[in-house]
């Protein structure tokens, strides 16, 4: 088990609605304070994504990443690891600018294509705040999260170009291989950083077995990497909690889950983080803190971002 695990802290996404809750930050105010205080709870690394400030709704603008990364790095030292995920519908081209523009310490780097399937939350909801939801929603049954070889390869070059680790976000074995062959082909350079995620429609189910599975298919496949695992839903502290169990580090925030415990819903990424920092401590770890996660992930330093 690890002596220090890296907490990430993931704000706010691009997956839950302002309907689902009303502590989902939108603005970059929000969502820059949400960073804070997660930070001051024990994350090391947090993740970021852009809303329309008036509605919520997912977007990639390079104004707004500005403006939440210079807050955050002005108010506390927490390492800032930037979506290229972006939302439904967004062009490779508005997914990966905010590396090139702002070389981030860490990005995301979604390892293959995926049916990202969040439709079946209509069956719960009936009532919406805003009328781009039901819309958002609905037509991600028809959708498939696009990440081809080719754009991978594109990816890996303007990563290594910016200096920018990839956190490899893995939703499935395949992709896995995915990483695999890239590391072969010389795309990247190990050690890699990897991120099971586990809960999304379309992707594995979370569960003891599956990523036992993961982490040693990963392992034959690739030999010694770092990882994290994050979960959708319910799951998100059991899993997090057998995550640095064996060796991994974990990701909680609402991006991932609303809860805070069954019933409860949470009102802040940074009660979530007190609470996995908490778990972290019973079992005789320590949450990383920044400048620990900088050395256990790799991490060039937040002296040599773009903001």
């Amino acid at each position: 088990m690890k002596k220090k695990v890296v907490i990430t802290a993931a704000l706010t996404g691009s997956i839950h609605t302002p309907t689902m809750s009303p502590y989902v930050p939108i603005t970059p105010q929000q969502i820059a304070d949400e960073a804070v205080r997660s930070y001051e709870a024990g994350a090391a690394v947090c993740h970021i994504h852009t809303r329309d400030p008036e509605t919520g709704m997912p977007v990639s603008r390079i104004d707004l990443y500005e403006e939440i990364v210079g807050s955050i790095k002005s108010r506390c030292d927490i390492a800032i690891c930037i979506t290229t995920g972006g939302g439904l519908g967004m062009t490779v081209e508005q997914r990966v600018e905010p590396v090139s523009r702002f070389k981030p310490e860490l990005a995301s780097f979604n390892a293959g294509s995926i049916n990202f399937a969040l439709f079946h939350a209509l069956d719960k909801m009936k009532e919406f705040k805003f009328d781009w939801e039901p819309q958002y929603l609905a037509m991600s049954e028809d959708f498939i999260f696009p990440n081809t070889f080719k754009s991978m390869k594109e990816y890996c070059a303007i990563f290594n170009e910016n200096g920018t680790k990839p956190e490899f976000e893995c939703y499935d074995s395949a992709m896995i291989n995915n990483v695999a062959f890239m590391i072969e082909r010389g795309y990247i350079k190990k050690p890699v950083y990897i991120q099971f995620v586990m809960g999304v429609l379309g992707g594995i189910t979370p569960g003891s077995e599956n990523l036992l599975f993961l982490v040693d298919y990963a392992r034959r496949q690739i030999g010694d990497f770092e990882f994290s695992v994050c979960v959708a839903g319910r799951d998100q502290f059991p899993m997090c909690t057998q995550a640095f169990l064996i060796d991994g580090n974990v990701r909680v925030g609402l991006e991932d889950n609303l809860y805070l415990e069954r019933g409860k819903i949470a009102k802040s990424s940074g009660e979530q983080v007190e609470k996995i920092a908490r778990i972290i401590r019973e079992f005789g770890s320590e949450p990383a803190t920044p400048d620990e996660a900088r050395e256990i992930l790799g991490l060039k330093g937040n002296d040599k971002v773009n903001f």
